[in-house]
């Protein structure tokens, strides 16, 4: 039978449109019970158990559990446990939560998909017994409630049939709202609260732990902290008025009373200050904001501000000392408040308990990892075991009246300080996808014995007798990336040979989809996480020496200057000759007793190279730099060793340069081809509100930088060169950099032709084509080439606009998480190396803030700030310097630092900077010599003389003595 669905939907220009939809019902839907002698099941259709024990207190009898929408939203860290089996999902819950929530909707179909779990999902929506129409004037939510409801009391009469003994498990349904519960009751349904339920259930331990707390409505004043929040139809109609924003929130990671607002329309970010103006947003969160009057304008804080250990209470302290708001220069900043919450981005922190003080307190606060979230209060009976331990809490709400949002206990990661632990923590904290591949995912790959098939050597061009090898860094197993360059008739032919990762990943796979999720490959110092399976990252696609292998081949013929004279682009199949480190390919082509065929096509791919590189900088490219570090780790035990910075030589930008070349070639043809869906990559230029205190600290140093164009800034930086301080030329590009703005990927119909161009690279189009193994936008570009040279064929999807721009989103998400991820690892691999270690070593100051130098150490690479005592010295905030009587600390100066590792705080372990020289007295470190140690020692053991003489044992053996 069949019956019709009415929906009312608005269009765009504001009318009414009446859908009408059939909608059939069926009257053979299995309800998925053993315990039924009704239903024709097959054996492999009973997903309910016929005689599910109870573990609640609540209920004697034998029952299954029917759960309304709200409680699987709210409560899934619940639901994911053991303890909750013989659950019935309805289908009109099923549709609720993908609807709100396609994460929690996700979790929940694993839920499902987990046969131990005894999980059935019954499509009340399509039985004719259980389906309700919708009754005019009704609320869906009231009748979605009602179907729930209907589908609770049909299960009960309906596992009846037949059982004569009356032995049938009964039907809970749990629900925390109470009129639900109520009309529940009226039906006779039995009915629970979730917190009821699980606080009673037996054999769990801490599951009640895991329950969210509820929301207390915003109209709620009662000691209220913070201004209410705007509802959904104020904040709508602020917008549209123009007297609110829509932003994005960011919060300060060096003052939590700090944080700023990126929207649309506004050149500068809006300037967020104090409890009431960031009003209890998170960071991440979609917010609603109110500019403020101009004159109430100001700048961000220059002070370094962390929350206080212990929990202050429900009230807010005084914050014009905190923050010290100042409104003394040009720097004045756009300022508002956050006046509602649009979308909440909360999801699962890692960090640690801060048990209370109070013996038996149930309530404590979590201190999370990341610093810019604030703290969580949390109920928890574990407070002794969690104490010790790295844990993961959800946020569920944040009252008005209170300081901290509440959360609730999840997980325990593993003990504080493990390293597995910390890597865990590393890779939640910044959403990095890193479970084990799933069988579906698996089952795309070819077996390991793998080799070419004729049928397809013959669709490629063989390349396998050319002199071809990949140049890559120690330890590389995922090489993406060969090269190979010899004479030809009109000058050289030289070739860029990438892995053909689109060979074994096919559109639309499980391995596509989770290669697309994923997005790149995540680099930590001690692990590797992939984007595809090793099989094929480390194996059948890495272009291994002495191996044949398929690519994707950029071939150009380059004149005597290195001039593109033509371009061709093919599939291939290459055996490359060697697999060579940087330093190896160096050796090399410095070895002049070396004439073999790899040492000659490197030393014309180097000639070659340089003068690529040299045309580059002369079209404005920038030579920036970034103080990276190299772990020496431990074969076994993976610790680390050693670190130092990283050693470039001339065949690191050798391969630089061809890689550049071949990114730049192909994004030239894909944007031809696909003018409305290429994927290509773009760098903005930064605002010059970015270059201003950069430009006066090298104004100090003498040098007025010109950063116009990127051409003149090139050219300003190539002159900024002090002699006798060889490393002020790296130190002045280490900070242009952090002026920079983030590369992005982006859709080619998003933008217009001038928007393409890419600031760093000065070059007008550019794209990634040639690391397909760890990213997947140079996968989207394979396809999109493979296309383009008639390779392959063209799917729908490459050609979605909307869709790629979503894909782009993704791309520059999951790429951002990546690097702080790997700088996270380098962090905490640091602390490890420092625990039982102290350093002195050179020091170059960064940056000037009100209470600290920010300082680098070039030996390691490493940077921090280096705190100065208030009571010593003074800030001048104009001159943007630090003064101690005759000391003057300004950006630049060169000091030296005495480096340790501060684990008082285990949440936080930290590299401590302490100046050493100048000294200042009560302020800088007094390093020891070895006569100081000397005379200690021996000022040690007098005084241990002294004390065994005052000793009454030894006083007495000299009274002994002289009796005698």
């Amino acid at each position: 039978m069949w019956t019709t669905k009415t929906f009312l939907t608005k269009t765009k220009r504001g009318n009414v449109l009446k859908i009408v939809r059939e909608h059939y019902l069926r009257d053979d839907l299995l309800c998925g019970s053993a315990a039924c002698n009704f239903c024709p099941h097959k054996d492999d259709e009973l997903v309910l158990e016929a005689n599910p024990e109870s573990l609640c207190g609540l209920f004697d009898s034998n029952h299954y559990l029917i759960l309304d929408t709200n409680v699987v939203l709210h409560q899934i860290d619940v639901i994911e446990e053991d303890a909750l089996k013989n659950v019935i999902i309805l289908q009109t819950v099923l549709e609720e939560v993908k609807h709100q929530n396609t994460a929690i909707f996700q979790r929940l179909l694993e839920v499902i998909g987990n046969k131990k779990r005894k999980f059935f999902s019954f499509v009340n929506e399509h039985h004719k017994d259980t389906y309700v129409e919708r009754n005019p004037g009704e609320k869906q939510n009231d009748r979605n409630d009602r179907a729930i409801r209907k589908a609770a009391s049909w299960y009960a009469s309906h596992l009846s049939i037949k059982n004569i003994d009356g032995q049938f498990p009964q039907i809970v349904l749990l629900t925390d709202d109470e009129k639900n519960r109520q009309l529940a009751h009226d039906e006779g349904i039995l009915t629970c609260t979730v917190s009821d339920y699980i606080k009673n259930v037996n054999g769990y331990p801490g599951l009640s732990d895991k329950l969210s707390k509820n929301v207390i409505p915003e109209s709620c004043s009662k000691d209220a902290l913070y201004p209410a929040h705007l509802t959904p139809t104020q904040i709508h109609a602020g917008i549209r008025n123009g007297k609110l924003h829509q932003g994005t929130f960011h919060a300060s990671r060096d003052n939590y009373l700090e944080g700023n607002a990126t929207i649309s329309g506004c050149e500068k970010s809006i300037l967020l200050q104090g409890h009431i103006g960031i009003n209890r947003a998170i960071d991440g969160d979609i917010v609603a904001i109110e500019i403020l009057p101009q004159e109430e304008w100001s700048k961000p804080s220059d002070i370094v501000l962390e929350d206080k250990t212990e929990d202050p209470g429900d009230f807010l302290e005084e914050e014009s000392q905190l923050l010290t708001i100042s409104k003394a220069d040009d720097d004045i900043t756009p300022t508002g408040k956050v006046v509602g919450i649009i979308r909440r981005k909360w999801r699962q922190y890692c960090g640690i308990l801060l048990p209370s003080k109070f013996p038996g307190a149930t309530r404590h606060l979590f201190t999370p990892a990341e610093k810019r979230i604030p703290r969580v209060r949390i109920e928890t009976r574990q407070s002794d075991i969690l104490a010790s331990q790295r844990i993961l809490v959800a946020l569920d709400s944040w009252p008005r009246n209170s300081r901290y949002p509440l959360g609730h206990f999840v997980r325990s990661l593993g003990p504080i300080g493990d390293k597995d632990a910390e890597n865990e923590v590393i890779l939640l904290e910044h959403d990095v996808p890193h479970a084990r591949f799933s069988e579906a995912v698996l089952a795309c790959l070819p077996p390991d014995n793998w080799t070419i098939p004729e049928e397809e050597l013959a669709r490629r061009v063989d390349l396998r007798a050319t002199c071809v090898c990949s140049v890559d860094p120690p330890g590389c197993t995922d090489i993406d990336d060969a090269l190979h360059a010899r004479r030809a008739a009109a000058g050289y032919e030289v070739g860029v040979h990438i892995a053909d990762v689109t060979h074994f990943v096919r559109p639309h796979s499980a391995l596509d989809r989770e290669a697309a999720a994923r997005a790149t490959t995540v680099y930590l110092v001690d692990k590797r996480i992939d984007m595809v399976p090793e099989l094929l990252s480390s194996n059948l696609c890495s272009l291994r020496g002495g191996e044949e292998r398929l690519a994707f081949s950029c071939i150009w013929i380059l004149d005597e200057n290195a001039h593109v004279l033509s371009t061709k682009f093919h599939k291939s199949v290459i055996k490359s000759r060697a697999a060579m480190t940087y330093e190896e390919a160096q050796m090399a082509i410095d070895e002049t007793s070396r004439n073999d065929e790899i040492a000659t096509s490197l030393r014309l791919l180097n000639k070659l190279a340089k003068k690529l590189k040299q045309r580059r900088l002369d079209n404005g490219a920038l030579l920036l730099a970034s103080p990276e570090i190299r772990f020496q780790v431990d074969s076994e035990t993976h610790e680390p060793l050693d670190v130092q910075a990283k050693r470039i030589v001339d065949t690191n930008s050798m391969v630089e340069e061809f890689m550049l070349l071949a990114n730049v070639s192909v994004a030239e043809r894909i944007a031809a081809d696909y003018p409305q869906s290429a994927l290509l990559r773009r760098h903005p230029a930064p605002p010059p509100a970015h270059f201003n205190a950069f430009l006066k600290a090298a104004s100090r140093q003498g040098f007025e930088l010109d950063v116009s164009t990127n051409k003149s800034f090139s050219k300003s930086l190539n002159e900024a060169v002090i002699p006798e301080r060889p490393f002020f030329n790296t130190l002045l590009r280490i900070m242009a950099t952090r002026c920079m703005q983030q590369a992005v990927y982006f859709s080619s119909g998003s933008k217009t032709q001038e928007e393409f161009y890419h600031y760093g690279l000065a070059c007008p189009i550019y794209t990634h084509f040639t690391s397909p193994i760890r990213r997947y936008a140079d996968v989207v570009v394979h396809r999109l080439l493979a296309g383009s040279v008639g390779a392959d064929a063209t799917h729908a999807a490459l050609l979605d606009t909307r869709a790629a721009q979503a894909l782009c989103d993704n791309l520059n998400y999951r790429h951002r998480h990546a690097q702080l991820a790997a700088r996270a690892s380098v962090a905490l691999n640091t602390h490890i190396l420092f625990k039982n270690r102290e350093e002195v070593e050179s020091a170059v100051v960064l940056a000037v803030k009100r209470n600290a130098l920010q300082v680098l150490i070039p030996k390691y690479g490493l940077e921090g700030p280096l705190y100065l005592p208030s009571d010593k010295f003074t800030y001048n905030e104009e001159e943007n310097v630090q003064i101690c009587n005759d000391i003057v600390f300004k950006t630049f100066d060169e000091l030296t630092v005495r480096l340790t590792l501060d684990s008082s705080n285990l949440q936080h372990r930290k590299l401590v900077f302490q100046l050493v020289t100048p000294f200042i007295p009560g302020v800088s470190y007094v390093q020891q010599t070895k006569d100081d140690q000397m005379e200690v020692e021996n000022v040690e053991i007098k005084t241990d003389e002294k004390k065994r003489k005052d000793l009454p044992e030894t006083k007495n053996k000299k009274k002994k003595k002289s009796k005698t």
